[in-house]
């Protein structure tokens, strides 16, 4: 590879450097970090950086780490505000796939409040090879959270960094054969958020929220962040949307029913499904017993919000 009128000619591991430019005194490299460990990839980064760095005429440098994986694909489910049950969804959702009949990894990077070994019941520490961590099996899924990382009740007190390197050790694990990686977001439009996007590039992402206008107003704002970085919205899915008493058999809406479907079509995305307020999800999982690993009405709810998805995914 030759760039003759280019000065950054003389930069490291030039096999694999994917674009290079220089602009106003800004170096921008992206290089293919495929096959790196994180350490490999991080020392790469630092050299390329470097010799960017002491190139006549760049003041600033900047280092773009991608990594190809052809056969993987990646979607992140966010949530405008925290408390509209996005673990619980992503948990189900996940292992609604896996009974579909896809191989499924599931991501908990959630540095706030990383919920999937307690809803998952699976709680051990992932083992490490070559420099890359093990996922944990359960319920016929593979799952890795930042809660693994901690003990149990300490406070994940990281800052963006961080949290956003974490997110990379996670996502960079030895997934095996998965085909498709769900990422469990924290609440809001943040740091997380923005290193996903920038780092891995999900192919689409998908927003939960209940059906009150307070969480449409956010969940209209994590929208509004995959549409501006070009990552589609493949769905809302509409939670909590409404209560059945056990006793008397009535149905009410605490929350409302109704809000997320019609922002769906305001917003021009699809509306994947509504799901409910429901005592047996509650104590499912709490107990470690995700409805979708069984039968019944609650896991046929995120089955058919899961064929809505693949359907999404391969169109």
């Amino acid at each position: 590879m030759t760039h003759p009128a280019d000065p950054l000619t003389a930069l490291p591991h030039d096999e694999r450097i994917r674009s290079r430019k220089v602009a106003n005194g800004v170096a921008t490299v992206i290089v293919d970090a495929t096959g790196l460990t994180p350490n490999d990839s991080k020392r790469v980064e630092d050299e390329v950086h470097a010799a960017a760095l002491s190139t006549p005429g760049v003041k600033e440098a900047r280092i773009a780490m991608t990594a190809s994986q052809p056969h993987r694909t990646l979607i992140a489910i966010g949530s405008g505000k925290g408390g509209v049950g996005k673990s619980t969804v992503s948990a189900n959702l996940a292992i609604a796939l896996a009974r579909a009949g896809k191989k499924i990894g599931l991501i908990d990077a959630d540095v706030y409040g990383p919920s999937q070994p307690t809803l998952l019941g699976k709680h051990d520490k992932p083992e490490a090879e070559n420099e890359k961590l093990l996922p944990v099996e359960a319920h016929g899924i593979r799952f890795l959270s930042l809660g693994q990382l901690v003990s149990p009740g300490h406070a994940l007190a990281w800052r963006g960094p961080m949290a956003t390197g974490a997110l990379a050790n996670l996502i960079e694990a030895d997934w095996g054969d998965a085909e498709l990686l769900l990422v469990d977001l924290p609440p809001g439009t943040g740091d997380v958020q923005l290193s996903l996007i920038q780092r891995s590039r999900p192919a689409g992402a998908v927003i939960v929220s209940t059906p009150q206008d307070l969480s449409l107003i956010d969940a209209r704002r994590a929208v509004d962040l995959f549409n501006k970085t070009s990552v589609p919205v493949l769905g809302i899915i509409e939670n909590m949307a409404t209560y059945v008493c056990p006793h008397c058999g009535q149905a009410s809406h605490p929350f409302g029913t109704g809000g997320a479907e019609q922002a769906a079509v305001e917003l021009g995305v699809p509306f994947l499904g509504r799901l409910p307020l429901s005592l047996t999800i509650r104590e499912a999982s709490d107990a470690g017993r995700p409805p979708a690993a069984s039968d019944g009405p609650e896991a046929d709810a995120f089955t058919e919000i899961a064929q809505k998805l693949l359907a999404a995914v391969t169109h």
